[in-house]
Parts: structure tokens; C-alpha cells; sequence
């Protein structure tokens, strides 16, 4: 038994799952990531991973492995930096484990994460909006069901583990409809519901049944849906929603892009980023920031409210070539 093993297990046992309490989510990340690490340091070594010592571990091999994801797996930048916020993780975990490679530890843990390019967050126009949701067939059952999907995830702005963990107990219909979510970071929040979205909820419960554990929008089977499915029946209305609406084909629409839209809706109506930040069950305040960025018409507005006075409102436009041609003669 090496260094390694019982350092790696350990920091899945004690730290992750006994300590930190991660999520099944971040324990599958983490698990997917040192198992790249090892079949690639063994590659490298020719030592089988139960065989490695944390020596072996080196900054020079993490560096060559963040190089390989790139090069040769075709990982994104921030795929990049994600596994090595796993690898640092550990190796904090390792500097009080085995204070004898301090040295090597601090020299991993020196490893700079790349910057990334920060493009604008894509969202759905109201014009958008209205062709999706008139994309599922309301004659069938996955239809009605894919139909109140869209509805909670375009008002609510729920993220996908957090539709897919819905369940029917969470919901109230009563007097201040709501939902109520386990978020990211174990974070409990209520979220109300509109009209609209409480008139179509209640439409499909009373077809859904089942009891309070049940999950709101269930597979075939009756299980949760899974992420992969929520993005295919996602894909599958914007396809359908493209004949109806073109301009739906220049954009590439995941469920995180119906949150998007949910925040950038509130935004519009002048709701406080502060509260948008609560809605969406944001740690950050600065996270919301990036709805004020993408927003144009804000922009727009402000830029109006600068404008020199006794000018005329609006966007300049370039007069027509025959008129400007006439009345220059």
C-alpha cells in the first residue's frame, strides 16, 4: 500500500462525504477526475495507481495532465479548471496528512487555473418564449408534461437537478402558491408561483396523482427524469419551435438558458438584482451582475437618461438615400 491509496480514500471518506458532506454530484466529479489522473500517471510511470506515491504526483505531471485534457480529450478551459480544483483539493487535504511533502504539495497548489472568456448569457425573447411553450402536443401525456415543465422552469428559474428533484409535496396551490427547492449548497428556498404557472401545475397534478414523495415530472416509469432527458426534451421543442419562430435557430437553448430568461423577465419588470439573486438561489450577489451586462435595453435607458438635453429620443438612423438625394439638390 502506497501513500496515495490510503491518502485518496481517506480524503473520499473523511473529508468529502464525512467533513464537507458533498453532494453526490461533486463526489462524482471529484471520483471522475482522479480516475483520469491515475490511468494517465500510469501511462506516464508504467506503475499501476494502487503502486503510486504522492511523489509520483508531481506539479510537472498534474501540468502534463491539464495539457493532455486540453489537447487530447478536448476539455474546455473551465473543464480544465474544474479537475484541478479537485486535484487542489485533495492535495490540501494531503499537506496535513503527510507534512513531509510539504514542498511538492505547495509547488501543485501553485498551479494558476486558465482565465476564460465570459460571453454574454443567452436568454429567450418574449417572442421565444411563447413558440416553445406552444411546441409540446397537449393531446399526449409527455406532451401536458413537458408543456408544465417549461412553465415552472421559465417562471421559477429552477435548475435542472432542482426540476428534476421536484415533488408533488413541494408544491402548494392554496392561498400564496408556491414550490419549495433544495438547491445548490443544501440551500432550502420558496419560490412563488404566477397564475398562469399555478392554473397549469394544478391541471397536471390532478393528472399526475401520486403522493407527496413523487416526483412532479416523472419518466415513463414514474423515476425522476434524468438531466440528459431534461436537455433532449428541451432540444426537441426548440426544434419544433423553430418553424414557428426562426430566430430560435441562432441560439443553442439548454434548460439553463430557460433560467437565463427567467432572470433576465425580472429584470425587465424592474425587479432588484438583490432579489433576483434570492430567486434564483444565488450564493453571490456579483453572480447576478451578468443578467445587467447582457441586457441592452437597460443600457439603452441609462443611456438615455444621459443624453444631452433638447435632443430627440430613440437610436440614430441613417436617412433614406432618395430622400437624402432630393433634398440635397
Amino acid at each position: 500500500m502506497s501513500a496515495l491509496a490510503p491518502v485518496l480514500e481517506a480524503y473520499f471518506t473523511e473529508r468529502l462525504t464525512g467533513q464537507r458532506q458533498a453532494s453526490a454530484h461533486t463526489v462524482a466529479a471529484y471520483r471522475d477526475t482522479f480516475c483520469l489522473l491515475l490511468r494517465f500517471t500510469e501511462g506516464q510511470t508504467g506503475k499501476s495507481p494502487y503502486q503510486l506515491d504522492l511523489a509520483d504526483l508531481d506539479a510537472s505531471l498534474i501540468g502534463a495532465f491539464l495539457t493532455y485534457l486540453e489537447t487530447e480529450r478536448g476539455a474546455s478551459v473551465r473543464t480544465r479548471n474544474a479537475r484541478l480544483a479537485a486535484v487542489r483539493s485533495l492535495f490540501k487535504y494531503a499537506s496535513y496528512r503527510c507534512p513531509e511533502h510539504a514542498a511538492l504539495i505547495q509547488r501543485v497548489l501553485s498551479i494558476p487555473s486558465k482565465r476564460t472568456d465570459r460571453p454574454l448569457v443567452s436568454f429567450l425573447t418574449e417572442t421565444e418564449v411563447d413558440a416553445l411553450l406552444a411546441s409540446p402536443d397537449l393531446g399526449t401525456w409527455i406532451g401536458r408534461r413537458d408543456h408544465a415543465l417549461l412553465v415552472v422552469a421559465l417562471q421559477t428559474g429552477l435548475r435542472v437537478s432542482e426540476l428534476t428533484g421536484l415533488t408533488r409535496g413541494a408544491i402548494e396551490l392554496g392561498t400564496g402558491a408556491h414550490l419549495r427547492c433544495r438547491g445548490k449548497g443544501r440551500k432550502d428556498r420558496i419560490t412563488p408561483l404566477s397564475t398562469k404557472t399555478r392554473a397549469v401545475l394544478r391541471a397536471w397534478l390532478a393528472e399526475r396523482s401520486g403522493g407527496s414523495d413523487d416526483p412532479v415530472f416523472p419518466g415513463p416509469t414514474g423515476s425522476r427524469l434524468s438531466r440528459d432527458a431534461v436537455r433532449r426534451l428541451v432540444e426537441r421543442h426548440v426544434g419544433t419551435a423553430i418553424a414557428v419562430c426562426p430566430s430560435l435557430s441562432a441560439k443553442v437553448v439548454s434548460p439553463h438558458v430557460l433560467r437565463h430568461t427567467c432572470a433576465m423577465n425580472l429584470l425587465r419588470h424592474g425587479v432588484d438584482t438583490a432579489v433576483i439573486a434570492l430567486w434564483l438561489g444565488h450564493e453571490d450577489l456579483r453572480t447576478t451582475q451578468i443578467y445587467i451586462h447582457a441586457d441592452l435595453s437597460l443600457k439603452e435607458r441609462a443611456l438615455a437618461r444621459t443624453a444631452p438635453p433638447h435632443t430627440g429620443s430613440g437610436r440614430y438612423q441613417p436617412p433614406d438615400q432618395l430622400l437624402a438625394f432630393l433634398e440635397s439638390l
